[in-house]
């Protein structure tokens, strides 16, 4: 039988998450969490933590699979996008020594974090999504044919956290960021109401059990920083057809937009999202779900089991510590 002790990467600031996680094990097994930088906050949540080297570092994963070993560790997930595709490559290494990754296939990691990607599965599925061009001529033909207008997002096809994305008026601007960056994609400014959809996909019958979601009213650095809770059963469909047909499983954020009443996709994280503690505080417990999946027990379907009309407020915490040698 799997263990239940629980490993995750890359904690952050993500303080929250570990805390939940800890709950939910508390008769079941252990939280370890680990992060590059002994200043990670969330890290000192956790029953035991490590400092490991840069993901990007040969041999990161040896490390990882020795904590495992270590540890004993069921579960590991990250709670950062680049680490999904990695975790998700080595699944079966993971695997031959017990743990299982909690999370999608690889292919659905890359799609999900490459913006073009995603937006061409979309299109062919006839989802509604925003428009995006590659290169500035395709771009540039849309103009003239009026299927897209000014301004538009240009933004990296690889990219998170709403890093490096400029807002363009003209053509002039578009051109001047291609020139200067690679990578780079066109998006059509989608001017509607932003959604946020928390959603676990059970990992032994790949049924969607759980989904909230929330209306965003104040974004911060791309992340949500104050929401109300709503729910649509119409919404509620979309995203079990979408989320079924692409084939994601575990916990996954979907980012939407309400558009004169029309729900469009914009992007997916296979994680938890920064806004999910408004989630769990309306009683989606999320890890309750992933710790019964790894004790062999499927979850029962509960999808907007929630109370509407609920807030969420961000706001600042602050830890202080002495931090040991060892662990700089």
């Amino acid at each position: 039988m799997m263990s239940n002790n629980v490993l995750l990467l890359s904690v952050g600031t993500r303080n929250k998450v570990v805390q939940y996680f800890k709950k939910a094990c508390a008769d079941h097994g252990q939280v370890v969490a680990t992060d590059m930088s002994s200043l990670a906050p969330a890290l000192y949540e956790a029953d035991k933590h490590y400092i490991v080297p840069r993901m990007t570092e040969p041999g990161y994963v040896d490390v990882i699979l020795d904590i495992c070993k270590k540890e004993q560790i069921g579960g590991v997930l990250s709670l950062i996008d680049p680490e999904l595709s990695l975790l998700a490559e080595h699944t079966e290494a993971f695997k031959a020594i017990g743990t299982q990754v909690i999370g999608s296939t690889y292919r659905l990691c890359e799609m999900s974090l490459d913006k073009w990607q995603m937006y061409q599965w979309l299109k062919a599925h006839g989802y509604c999504c925003a428009k995006t061009y590659a290169d500035v001529a395709s771009f540039t033909a849309a103009l003239d044919r009026g299927e897209i207008s000014f301004p538009v997002f240009v933004k990296l096809a690889r990219g998170s956290a709403s890093i490096a994305i400029s807002k363009a008026y003209d053509l002039e601007t578009v051109e001047l960021l291609f020139a200067h960056s690679e990578g780079l994609i066109i998006q059509e400014y989608l001017e509607g109401q932003e959604i946020g959809a928390d959603v676990y996909i059970d990992m032994l019958t790949k049924e969607v059990v759980s989904v909230f979601t929330k209306k965003k009213l104040v974004m911060r650095a791309g992340e949500t920083d104050k929401a109300i809770s709503f729910k649509d059963d119409r919404l509620f469909s979309l995203i079990e057809r979408f989320v079924t047909e692409a084939g994601y499983t575990g916990q996954i954020d979907i980012d939407i937009f309400d558009i004169d009443g029309k729900y469009y996709i914009s992007e997916v994280n296979p994680r938890f999202g920064g806004g999910y503690p408004h989630a769990y505080e309306c009683g989606c417990d999320h890890m309750k779900l992933i710790l019964n999946n790894l004790m062999g027990v499927a979850n029962t379907k509960q999808i907007g089991s929630y109370p509407e009309d609920i807030s969420m407020m961000k706001f600042g915490e602050v830890l202080v510590k002495k931090i040991s040698e060892k662990e700089e």
